[in-house]
């Protein structure tokens, strides 16, 4: 009994899938030679991994005069085909295919604005659903991306303009702090005189002395010398209020 027809289909099993590319991939290198060495064909071969590895072959050293001659010919192609009448059938069918997928993705908008689902099925209502869902969700978390984005440079900005100010302040605080250090020191004591004057009175006693007052500085010269004529001046004064109270 004959193996049965292989139906061709996405392989699910990853590492499987693996296997298959790289044995596919090796034969399909091997093919291309063997036809291009067989046949004197010029082949270019060109193949991207799912991981976006690249595997090639070409018969020539260079692969890029395959590839000009192969975009002469499909500008050669295409030029014939627009001035071909059984071309333009063609693009009146394609176009009229594009336009049936522009009104399916069209209506699928429309649905999915809450417009125009009074006939859909249950179904039909919860795939939409989950659509939605899937959207919303997207959506929130780039929205918190984009908070927390926003807040960190706040934050950023914030701690530069305190280390800007914490900068301008410290000349004031300098100054601050010297006029404190000069404040705290001692104020110089000025002496004018030490000594107490006394005015003596008659006969030698000392009732009704009068001590002058202590100053803190040096007295000047003619200060010196009014002090000391009163000083002289004050015994006499003191005899002749003596004798006119006698004569009274």
């Amino acid at each position: 009994m004959g193996r049965g027809r292989v139906q061709l289909k996405r392989i699910e099993n990853k590492i499987n899938r693996q296997v298959t590319f790289s044995k596919r991939r090796t034969g399909l290198l091997k093919k291309a030679h063997e036809i291009s060495v067989l046949c004197e064909a010029d082949v270019a071969l060109i193949i991207f991994s799912p991981k976006g590895k690249l595997f090639q072959y070409s018969t020539e050293s260079d692969m890029e005069r395959i590839l000009q001659r192969y975009e002469q010919c499909s500008s050669a192609e295409r030029e014939l085909a627009l001035t071909d009448p059984k071309s333009q059938g063609s693009c009146s069918l394609q176009y009229n295919k594009l336009k049936a997928k522009i009104d399916v993705v069209q209506r699928n908008q429309r649905h999915l604005m809450g417009e125009e689902i009074d006939y859909l099925s249950f179904k039909e209502l919860h795939n939409l659903e989950q659509q939605l869902h899937t959207s919303l969700k997207h959506i929130r978390s780039r929205k918190n991306q984009l908070m927390f984005d926003s807040i960190s440079e706040l934050k950023r900005k914030v701690k530069q303009l305190k280390e800007k100010e914490v900068v301008a302040q410290q000349p004031h605080r300098e100054l601050q702090k010297e006029g404190q250090n000069l404040l705290s020191l001692p104020l110089p004591s000025l002496n004018i005189g030490s000594d107490s004057y006394q005015a003596r009175g008659t006969g030698g006693d000392e009732e009704g002395a009068q001590p002058y007052p202590q100053t803190s500085a040096v007295m000047p010269h003619w200060m010196i010398r009014h002090v000391n004529q009163q000083k002289r001046e004050q015994p006499i004064l003191a005899s002749q209020q003596f004798l006119m109270s006698m004569h009274a």
